[in-house]
């Protein structure tokens, strides 16, 4: 041991390494950048926000504060280089946050949304072609099985291809009894939410070729229940196992089938349901005591995408619930 030599610790070294090793020129080598503290924590805020509530289905352009979609420490590294993806939901929320990361890593993105949401779309379109990609966005609804085989072939027109589709639209609505759920709303509850699914997978499975994806947004009351979302609950649940059943049925096409599974993340689609008061205070029951941001879950997505990172998943329902661990 050195210490053990004593005298001048250099001379130490001398004796018994040979001559003492040069010091590096620090001056050369690239500072590291330092991520701003105060910037991070301001793009996780946390409840009571202002109260607000607003018709269905909701606009990101007027939820205050305005959900964080654009994830300014997350890198590119070209893992979706060349591909094609489609994402139901797309112009808002999880969706709008997925589209730009998809993006940024080199895919050219399709959207699908409601027609009332266009000024949200075109906001997205924006920030997609902002990474230096194509958007091509799609108005309609996924309740209807012919505009879902219309969006897929309307994809494969404009890229040439469809690589990942990511099932993302959803309709909630809170309801206090059993009693109070209407024939109407559970009709629009499951055709958005499972039927919309189902409908663009079958549409797309058609033109994916070997190695790509599908990724599927489940929800955590699918995995807990929620006393006030029952049809919705139920419709997240069937997500699940239809993305472990439909990846047992593509695994030998070589398409591979995955779920993103959301805890309370601050969306229009919750300020859209819930009651102006329980808004303002959305996520923060959990142990984070907020809800998460739409950048926050979007790399998940980019997990999945990836025929690198995941290429040994599928059938997965990947949870992300700012510190709950009593789902399964």
């Amino acid at each position: 041991m050195l210490s053990d030599m004593g005298g001048n610790i250099r001379e130490a070294w001398n004796r018994s390494c040979g001559e003492w090793p040069a010091p590096l020129h620090t001056s050369r080598m690239p500072k590291t950048k330092r991520r701003s503290t105060s910037r991070t924590t301001a793009r996780k805020p946390k409840p009571p926000f202002k109260a607000q509530h607003q018709r269905k289905p909701g606009l990101e352009s007027k939820v205050d504060p305005q959900p964080r979609f654009e994830a300014p420490d997350y890198k590119g590294s070209g893992k979706l280089d060349g591909r094609a993806a489609l994402i139901t939901g797309g112009d808002s929320g999880i969706g709008r946050a997925v589209a730009v990361l998809f993006a940024r890593e080199g895919a050219d993105v399709a959207i699908v949304y409601l027609p009332e949401e266009q000024g949200d779309a075109e906001v997205t379109e924006g920030a997609v072609v902002a990474e230096g990609r194509r958007c091509l966005l799609i108005p309609g609804d996924v309740r209807d099985s012919s505009f879902c085989d219309l969006a897929v072939a309307a994809t494969v027109k404009m890229f040439g291809v469809l690589d990942i589709l990511v099932n993302n639209a959803a309709f909630q609505q809170h309801q206090e009894s059993i009693e109070d759920l209407t024939d109407e709303q559970l009709d629009r509850t499951f055709r958005t939410n499972i039927f919309g699914y189902i409908y663009m997978a079958r549409a797309a499975v058609k033109r994916m070729p070997r190695g790509s994806t599908i990724i599927n947004t489940g929800s955590i009351t699918g995995l807990e229940g929620s006393g006030q979302l029952l049809d919705y609950s139920a419709t997240k649940g069937a997500i699940h196992a239809f993305t472990k059943s439909l990846a047992q049925n593509l695994v030998k096409k070589g398409i591979r089938v995955n779920c993103v599974a959301p805890g309370p993340i601050w969306t229009p689609l919750n300020v859209a349901d819930k009651p102006a008061t329980k808004a303002a205070r959305h996520g923060a029951d959990v142990p984070m005591k907020r809800p998460g941001q739409p950048e926050e879950v979007a790399p998940a997505y980019v997990f999945f995408a990836s025929p690198v990172d995941s290429s040994y998943i599928t059938g997965e329902v990947l949870t992300l619930l700012g510190g709950e661990t009593t789902a399964g």
